[in-house]
This record gives structure tokens, C-alpha cells and sequence, in this order.
């Protein structure tokens, strides 16, 4: 019997570039192992998760990707919304590479492209992740609503190749214009928070933009999300908090409330940023959020 066909999905301006350079020694790698390589190149964004898409409809099992969290993102829709259990392994080539850090993946994308294609050619299964849906869209790490998303929002005007801390300098320019907190009614499992915050995450993996270990003891397959409410603050607080974010040590802090949940819906007075997976979504006011457990596969 033939060996299964492995669709490798690169995109090229994952990592600022990284992954188009990294392209030729990827192929290298995965065509050492026994079985058949195609390779997709995504060609704009939602290209990559389209192409998954229909090559998933059309049979594809073992689904590849060369990318950071975005590619991660696209994929895991395209699979999702296929319809079919296909399964999904991952080469970090992006920035903030948060979606391998929650499953132990290598960062060091080599020596992870060299495991996978072990793993492949035995036909090994690692095991099935959590998949959160928000408002109809898949994320596999996390969703924000708030000020997270805004500083989302800001990092993607800074076109420098100064890597995670890209996130970091987001932050300060978004201290500088102003912290928003919106008056949010947030219902989460038999809980109820009503007032005005400065965000609410929704973590299926532990890191958010690279550097944040914003929810140090999330898992993406024990079936339950990590929120975290965060009270207004001030500029000089969220100053204090930055390193207990840095280092995952503010889960005591009194404006940060922390609850496992399976559903969440939060209704804002006003629209506001969200993200999923750090790929931004359409202002909105209301978030339908909730947890698919087993829902992917892991190659």
C-alpha cells in the first residue's frame, strides 16, 4: 500500500520572511522521510486556509504547516471547516510561535521539521488538542477581547524586524493613547461579571504575543479554557504588571480574575478589538465563545 501523501502549506511572510528563506531546507528535511511531499505555497491572507480547506475535503489527512501562530490559525479553520478528522503538524517559522509553545513543539524549526518528519514515516499520533469557536471563526491558542486585541492592532503597524518585542512596544504605544475599558457583561459557565474592564482572555494555551505568559497554567487538552478578566488599571499599574506577565507570576494580582470555563459570552456597551489566535477580527459588541474538546488532531 502507497504512503500517504503529506501536505506541507508554507507561508512565505510568516516570521517577517523566515519562512520563505527556510523553505528549500524544510522540503530537505520532510523529503527525507518515507512517504510523498506536495507543497502549497499560500499566496495572501485566507489563501492558506482555503487551500487547506479544499485539499481536506478532497481527502488530505496529514496537513502541514511552515508559519507562525496566523498560519496556525488559517489552518486550523481550513480543517475545521472541512468537516473531517485531518490532522495537523507545525514547523514554527512565525514570531510569537505561541500555538508550539502550549504543545511542546521544538522552536527550533529544524530539529522540529526532523521530529515531524520521524513521526510521519512511522505514522505516529501525538495526541488531540481543544478547539475554541468565537462567533462562527476557529482559534486553537486563544481569543481576546480589549485591550489585548487593541495592542494586536498597533504591533501590526511596525513593519521592524524586532521580533516578540514588537508586541512590547505595542503595548507603550497603547498606554500613550489611552486605556480603554469598556463596560462589559460577561457570562461564563454558572459565573457573572458585569462592569468595566480593560480585557478578557480566553486561553487555550498559556502564551500570548511571543512573550506573555499570560495564562501559565493553561492546557489545550483538558478541556477547559483559562479566562482572565482584568480590572481598569492605570498606565503606571499595567507598568508593575508587565514583568508578572512576562514571567506568568500575576495570577494573585486583585485586578485579575482567573476561572476554567467551557463557554463564555461577553456583551459590550460598545464595539471593541477582539483577537483570535493574534489575528484580528472586526470590531464587535457581542462575543459567543465556547470549547470544542478533542477537536484536533496532532500530528
Amino acid at each position: 500500500m502507497p504512503a500517504e501523501t503529506v501536505h506541507l502549506f508554507l507561508n512565505p511572510a510568516a516570521g517577517r520572511g523566515r519562512a520563505r528563506k527556510r523553505e528549500p531546507r524544510i522540503r530537505e528535511l520532510l523529503e527525507a522521510g518515507s512517504f510523498p511531499l506536495e507543497v502549497h505555497l499560500s499566496r495572501g491572507v485566507g489563501d492558506l486556509e482555503e487551500q487547506v480547506r479544499r485539499h481536506v475535503i478532497d481527502g488530505a489527512d496529514r496537513i502541514v504547516v511552515a508559519g507562525g501562530d496566523g498560519s496556525v490559525h488559517e489552518a486550523t479553520n481550513g480543517i475545521m471547516r472541512a468537516g473531517r478528522d485531518a490532522a495537523l503538524g507545525v514547523i514554527p517559522s512565525g514570531t510569537g510561535n505561541d500555538f508550539a509553545k502550549a504543545c511542546d513543539i521544538p522552536l527550533d524549526w529544524e530539529h522540529a521539521a526532523t521530529l515531524l518528519a520521524n513521526r510521519l514515516s512511522e505514522h505516529e499520533q501525538r495526541r488531540r488538542i481543544d478547539v475554541g469557536l468565537m462567533n462562527g471563526r476557529y482559534f486553537a491558542n486563544g481569543a481576546g477581547v480589549g485591550f489585548d486585541a487593541r495592542v494586536t492592532r498597533i504591533s501590526r503597524s511596525y513593519r521592524a524586524p524586532i521580533g516578540d518585542l514588537v508586541y512590547l512596544l505595542a503595548i507603550f504605544r497603547a498606554m500613550i493613547d489611552g486605556i480603554a475599558t469598556p463596560h462589559m457583561h460577561i457570562t461564563a459557565d454558572d459565573h457573572t461579571h458585569d462592569g468595566a474592564i480593560t480585557l478578557a482572555n480566553i486561553a487555550n494555551g498559556p502564551w500570548i504575543g511571543g512573550m506573555f505568559n499570560i495564562a501559565p497554567k493553561a492546557e489545550n487538552n483538558d478541556g477547559n479554557f483559562d479566562l482572565l478578566v482584568v480590572a481598569p488599571v492605570t498606565r503606571t499599574r499595567i507598568m508593575s504588571l508587565l514583568p508578572k506577565l512576562i514571567s506568568g507570576t500575576h495570577m494573585g494580582e486583585k485586578e485579575i480574575m482567573h476561572k476554567p470555563v467551557t463557554r463564555v459570552v461577553i456583551e459590550s456597551d460598545e464595539p471593541v478589538d477582539s483577537h483570535l489566535d493574534g489575528e484580528l477580527q472586526e470590531m464587535q459588541q457581542t462575543f459567543e465563545i465556547e470549547l470544542l474538546p478533542n477537536a484536533l488532531r496532532l500530528l
